[in-house]
């Protein structure tokens, strides 16, 4: 008798990586903080010191007229990356200062090799050259202003090849885990995200921050109606007033000042309130979820601000936009990211891998090939959270050591600059 298969009744068996894997995780059981001191992943150190867990040769364009000639150079040359956006021309002050911020991050990230910098003038372009070359890392910048597409394209082709044939030849070497930069953004959350898949994060945190890591979070509009909460996790009351500054700002300069009725279409989404997510209030207090019961943050940062008093937790001043917020903590030097998601979310990034977590059954049954973490076990009462937060380190370390996440091997490379306000 012939079995039909559909997505609403089979499951996919390779969710969270090979079963005999995943038992193994689960039957160790709990496991403390300590026991990850030793933990190693193989990744490629830079010149900086810094530890990439991928090793691309990217084509950054410095504008939105320099997209076409770096999407060319990458289908030229195999083995590089193009990575087109939309904004780049007339922006001022701040938002100019975050467009080269971002885009000096994301050319300086452990997890880029080389970096080739195309735009329409030299000297934008030069400033993000010199950026990333103050890593170390090799990196050249052409300018379209009295040369054309095709005269561009031929030289940074040549240049690419030459980058892309010298990381081929790059070593793995052993690291040890406090080598790690690991960031986390929840989406389409429901019921199910602060009870299983966020909690899951905050464990993973707990153990893994005493060891060294550096961690981050953010969605600043996000945590509205915990705000109290957040406020008192900072490590001082410095921290506490520069975070709580950060987050007033956003809620009046930003939400009030430009909403025309309220923030019922965006936060929460409809898809948070199809999920049984109804106010924000409830939403937020399943975001701070993520950052564990013990972790405080030690720094608030600006968007793309690559963290600078040392291993810890921090918290971004970002975006609640999955793409936007992924881009700025990748530009901040995060090199691996964790998602949890409820409903089910597909995003990805073109230089860091996306790990997605749910604890919600039936995104594992419907779409499963999006998930790397399945901790529905949570809900069954056949799963700690302890034990989900060992799996997710479990598969931050095989990701680390070159695993593909779901969003990699499906091609998902979202990629979206963050802008403050309109352009001069």
């Amino acid at each position: 008798m012939s079995k039909t298969m559909t997505n609403e009744t089979i499951a996919d068996p390779f969710v969270g990586g090979a079963p005999d894997q995943f038992a193994t995780a689960l039957l160790s059981g709990e496991r403390a903080s300590s026991d990850y001191a030793n933990a190693t992943f193989m990744g490629w150190r830079r010149e900086n010191g810094r530890v990439g867990v991928r090793n691309h040769v990217v084509i950054l364009p410095l504008d939105d007229l320099s997209n076409a000639a770096c999407e060319a150079v990458a289908h030229q040359v195999k083995g590089t990356l193009a990575l087109p956006h939309a904004y780049g021309r007339l922006q001022f002050g701040e938002d100019l200062e975050l467009h080269f911020r971002t885009l000096i991050g994301i050319g300086s990230n452990p997890n880029v090799a080389a970096v080739v910098v195309i735009g329409i003038e030299d000297q934008w372009t030069n400033r993000v050259v010199e950026g990333i070359a103050r890593t170390g890392k090799p990196v050249i910048g052409f300018g379209i202003e009295g040369h054309g597409d095709i005269a561009t394209i031929a030289k940074a082709s040549y240049q690419a090849k030459r980058f892309v044939q010298w990381a081929t030849e790059l070593a793995r070497e052993e690291c040890p885990v406090s080598d790690l930069w690991v960031s986390t953004k929840c989406g389409e959350s429901d019921t199910t995200t602060g009870l299983s898949s966020c909690p899951t994060v905050g464990n993973m945190y707990d153990k893994l921050i005493p060891q060294g890591i550096y961690g981050v979070f953010g969605e600043t509009s996000e945590i509205t109606g915990a705000e109290h909460l957040c406020k008192e996790r900072a490590a001082s009351p410095e921290v506490a007033e520069k975070w709580y500054a950060m987050w007033k700002a956003y809620q009046d300069d930003v939400i009030e000042a430009h909403k025309t009725d309220d923030l019922s279409d965006s936060q929460p989404t409809k898809g948070n309130i199809a999920g049984g997510l109804t106010t924000i209030e409830e939403k937020a207090l399943g975001n701070l979820e993520k950052i564990g019961h013990d972790c405080t943050y030690i720094d608030a940062l600006e968007p793309a601000e690559a963290p600078a008093k040392g291993p810890g937790l921090y918290f971004m001043d970002t975006s609640s936009a999955a793409a936007e917020c992924v881009t700025l903590m990748a530009a901040a030097g995060y090199v691996v990211h964790t998602f949890p998601t409820g409903q089910g979310n597909v995003i990805g990034n073109p230089i860091v891998p996306v790990i997605k977590i749910t604890g919600n059954p039936r995104t594992v049954r419907t779409m499963g090939e999006h998930i790397d973490v399945d901790v529905s076990g949570v809900l069954r009462r056949d799963m700690t959270i302890s034990d989900a937060g060992d799996a997710l380190i479990d598969m931050v370390v095989r990701t680390a050591n070159g695993r593909l996440t779901a969003a990699e091997a499906l091609g998902h490379r979202e990629f979206v600059m963050t802008k403050l306000y309109r352009s001069a």
